[in-house]
């Protein structure tokens, strides 16, 4: 299917930029579907998602939370993270979290290659609290629903994976107008953001993310309590990041399953019958 793509700029002063995939030759305004990043950023493989959204027939939306007007903020440039991202995939999966096994690996990087591949990855694991972007994920929602051209009166929901799967859940809790959300192996919002959820919510993670997995029973019963409207799949033998098919974690099975689902998921939320 023919798309439409490109960098999008929006908010207060153009001061946000998000990758945008629609089809092409189409008359009028489509749903909208904010797929929010792992913590790589809008990388190839964020975008090569959002183009699926797109070609499934909808408005797909990826906000760049790591640049403003237009850039990258200082550590966050592409070619910094992917070195971040080769550092970690030469390293074991206890390495990732373990200081002194990473700071040795660290050192044995040539020149100051060490000190740059640090300085990034503090700055991308030290960024986790999902507070840092709520006003700009709830702009990106109203940018859509409202000021968007493809997307403009229709409704709109989102999708994550990773850091993205808990902003999906944090965007439920603060935007009453949200459609539907969707995580994938993402934490679980506080529990007061979690008690303003106002949508649907569906959840996709791995046996093998134990560490994450672990916490979903308690996350569904928080849920439960407050008579909220949640459902999740837990793949076997599935990794972290199972949908990154990128990455050694790559499930196929669970991919298409989860994908499935989540446009079945979409198709009902996003229907003007709806």
């Amino acid at each position: 299917m023919p798309l439409n793509t490109g960098w999008i700029r929006y908010g207060k002063d153009d001061q946000y930029i998000g990758y945008a995939a629609r089809p092409d030759h189409v008359d009028g305004t489509l749903p909208a579907v904010i797929v929010f990043q792992e913590i790589w950023g809008v990388d190839e493989h964020i975008q090569d998602v959002t183009r699926r959204f797109g070609q499934a027939g909808y408005v797909a939306f990826a906000p760049d939370l790591y640049a403003r007007n237009g850039e990258r903020t200082a550590g966050f440039q592409a070619d910094r993270i992917e070195a971040v991202k080769r550092f970690l995939e030469g390293l074991t999966p206890t390495a990732w979290h373990d200081a002194a096994e990473r700071d040795k690996a660290l050192a044995a990087l040539p020149g100051n290659q060490g000190q740059l591949v640090g300085e990034t990855f503090s700055k991308l694991f030290g960024g986790l609290d999902m507070d840092n972007y709520t006003e700009q994920i709830v702009e990106t929602a109203r940018f859509l629903r409202e000021d968007f051209e493809a997307s403009k009166g229709q409704k709109a929901a989102s999708v994550g994976f990773c850091m993205g799967g808990a902003l999906s859940a944090h965007l439920a809790g603060h935007d009453a107008n949200l459609a539907g959300a969707v995580i994938f192996y993402g934490r679980a919002p506080k529990q007061e953001v979690l008690e303003r959820i106002a949508c649907p919510v569906r959840g996709f993670f791995g046996e093998l993310d134990v560490q994450l997995t672990q916490t979903v029973p308690a996350f569904a019963e928080a849920m439960k309590a407050a008579d909220k409207d949640f459902e999740y799949i837990v793949y076997d033998g599935a990794h972290h990041a199972f949908f990154n098919d990128t990455r050694r974690s790559y499930n196929v099975d669970a991919s298409r399953d989860a994908f499935t689902r989540t446009l079945a998921f979409f198709n009902q939320r996003l229907s003007n019958a709806n």
